[in-house]
């Protein structure tokens, strides 16, 4: 009689699905070497240099398992968008845990000291969506057409988004000089 040995949360992904029944491919390989450098560069300036491998992971994992991932044509478009999708999800479960911590933490407690220069808690304080746009625009290089088809959206959003997030960036940098 064989027993299963319980799973444990390590080896389930964010999406719930059990890493040893996710079934990869060798062609999966391929495309995980080919992208991994670029989508981790990508989750750093979305979530940080500490969360970034894991928010990869758990996004590649995930459309790996995925049932309808053989019939995806845009490969790539789909990883960045999967990735921007779970670094979301991390900034909302982020997001509520302090809010958690907060409630019950002790005032003075509460306020760590800052030891964050200013721009990089003005890009911090972007939304995820302008904060993607500016990584892919100013750390990748990329254009708003190339910006598009990996965010999945329009170039006109991606214009929108770009245009918000410096006029938010100028704002926040000209308070601070």
């Amino acid at each position: 009689m064989l027993r299963s040995a319980p799973i444990k949360w390590s080896h389930v992904t964010q999406s719930g699905v059990p890493r040893h029944r996710i079934e990869v491919e060798a062609s999966d390989g391929d495309v995980y070497r080919k992208y991994a450098d670029d989508l981790t560069r990508f989750a750093t300036g979305l979530v940080g240099p500490s969360n970034a491998a894991d928010v990869v992971s758990d996004a590649v994992l995930s459309c790996f398992g995925s049932p309808g991932w053989s019939t995806v044509h845009e490969k790539r478009s789909y990883l960045y968008r999967s990735v921007f999708n779970r670094a979301a999800e991390f900034h909302r479960a982020t997001g509520r845990r302090r809010a958690r911590e907060e409630r019950v933490a002790l005032p003075e407690l509460v306020d760590p000291p800052e030891i964050r220069p200013e721009v990089l808690r003005a890009v911090q304080a972007l939304s995820v969506k302008q904060r993607a746009v500016i990584v892919l625009t100013y750390w990748e290089d990329l254009g708003p057409s190339a910006i598009a088809q990996l965010m999945g959206i329009s170039e006109g959003a991606v214009k929108r988004h770009l245009a918000r997030a410096r006029s938010h960036l100028k704002e926040e940098l000209k308070t601070h000089e």
